[in-house]
């Protein structure tokens, strides 16, 4: 396995090149956006634009790292965690399953399984942008819930873990292999409050 991640060199225009690209990825998705796209967007020549990512790839990985992070704060500050764990529970799980089913959050998946092997660093990279962070929140929630009786769970971690897993049973395999390409809230919904209902049954006091 190879660790040597193609170096993104930061610069004056670096924000101005991510923002630009950002907009283009979020529109057109990664397959859709070209490069001359995003450095008109950004405003920028595409030499300056290759300057600072020589693949595209990189670029949109970038932008993911970004979004992911922006995307696990804002669920951080709008959910109210001294609410109760069914309270908590339903809406971090229709914040995560919204953003993974998303257009943007499949093509994030696919390019990180996608360059794991020549480039591993990209993948946890992400991993710590997004997904660790949550991880994190939601088991010093569980802390949180335990110290005041609501729940009762020894491996806090692993509690988190599961109920991430709980939110993507059917939806999310049957989307990263083609079998469904788009879901509606009412999908969300369903398999929500289904896994608020089987973590519950297993953890609440």
């Amino acid at each position: 396995m190879n660790d040597a991640t193609p170096i993104v060199r930061k610069g004056r225009k670096f924000d101005q090149v991510l923002e630009g690209a950002r907009v283009v990825f979020m529109a057109d998705g990664f397959e859709g956006a070209s490069v001359d796209d995003i450095a008109k967007e950004a405003g920028v020549s595409k030499a300056t634009l290759y300057s600072y990512f020589p693949d595209k790839r990189l670029l949109f990985m970038e932008v993911a790292n970004t979004e992911c992070a922006r995307q696990s704060q804002a669920a951080i500050d709008n959910i109210d965690m001294s609410a109760p764990p069914r309270e908590v529970l339903s809406q971090a799980g229709r914040h995560f399953l919204r953003f993974i089913t998303s257009q943007f959050g499949q093509q994030i998946f696919r390019i990180c399984v996608a360059e794991s092997d020549r480039f591993p660093e990209i993948g946890r990279a992400f991993y710590r942008s997004g997904p660790e962070r949550m991880r994190g929140e939601m088991a010093a929630y569980f802390a949180e819930s335990v110290t005041r009786g609501e729940l009762q769970i020894d491996d806090l971690t692993l509690a988190a873990d599961q109920f991430g897993e709980l939110c993507k049973a059917d939806l999310w395999p049957r989307l990263m292999f083609g079998v469904i390409n788009t879901v509606s809230e009412a999908d969300i919904d369903r398999v929500v409050d289904g896994a608020v209902a089987t973590f519950l049954a297993r953890y609440a006091r």
